[in-house]
């Protein structure tokens, strides 16, 4: 019943379509602080241990805009990971230290996930021992999907941890073109299932064109939001379903 009535008091509050857009891969590059002068409420995916990780996240705090962890995990392709990486041979208290690790490094995280992953995010007990520490410290987990084969999201529901996944992919290529593409897609998305969730990229071709673009959403009656707000939103509608199935 309080399940019922929580669902019930934010889809009234709620009018709008909505969308959250991730920057991924952020501290790397002085250019990434650059990433914040964006309008409205992105959220931000920073890389552990990266030499503006922790500027970013101290200036996105003083902004009020959200930030999380982007994990790096093992890729089937065994890609260059950086520091913090989390792999496949690391026994279970080292791959939990070097999370916890991670996560303490950056102030006020929201969530976690996944950079690369292909690989790991397949792998179910990787998967166990990241759901086991965000369940801990009641961070929300966004798969980003690197891979079709993903057990993240079933795993970290089995451990109670809320959670999401990536739609779209705004920027795998960089162009004019694709970025408009991707970015209607985004919005039928959101149009179609009420909510939908992008991730894209530090580049200046993608900052030039949400520059122009993020203005479009409230025009069309999609609000952008942080990301935990359509975590929180889908954990509850979950629950509403599991509710009435129940009482059916």
């Amino acid at each position: 019943m309080v399940v019922l009535l929580a669902y019930q008091a934010i889809s009234q509050a709620v009018q709008a379509k909505q969308v959250a857009i991730v920057i991924d891969d952020i501290g790397y590059h002085r250019n990434d602080l650059s990433a914040l002068n964006l309008p409205g409420q992105l959220t931000f995916a920073i890389l552990p241990f990266t030499p503006y990780a922790t500027r970013f996240a101290s200036r996105a705090n003083e902004q009020n805009k959200e930030i999380m962890l982007h994990a790096p995990m093992q890729s089937l392709n065994d890609l260059a990971l950086g520091p913090g990486a989390l792999t496949m041979d690391m026994p279970k208290e080292d791959f939990q230290s070097r999370l916890k690790e991670a996560l303490s490094s950056l102030p006020n995280i929201k969530g976690v996930n996944n950079h690369m992953g292909s690989l790991l995010t397949q792998q179910n007990m990787p998967m166990n021992w990241t759901m086991e520490v965000l369940k801990e410290q009641e961070l929300y987990f966004l798969d980003s999907k690197t891979t079709p084969h993903s057990k993240a999201q079933s795993i970290a529901s089995l451990y109670g941890v809320e959670n999401i996944a990536r739609h779209v992919f705004l920027d795998n290529i960089t162009s004019e073109k694709q970025l408009r593409f991707r970015f209607e897609q985004l919005k039928r998305i959101a149009k179609k299932h009420d909510y939908a969730v992008a991730i894209a990229h530090p580049y200046p071709e993608t900052f030039a064109f949400l520059q122009g673009a993020l203005g479009e959403l409230q025009a069309e009656g999609i609000e952008l939001v942080p990301l935990s707000q359509l975590v929180q939103q889908r954990t509850l509608r979950l629950a509403q379903a599991k509710t009435t199935k129940t009482s059916e």
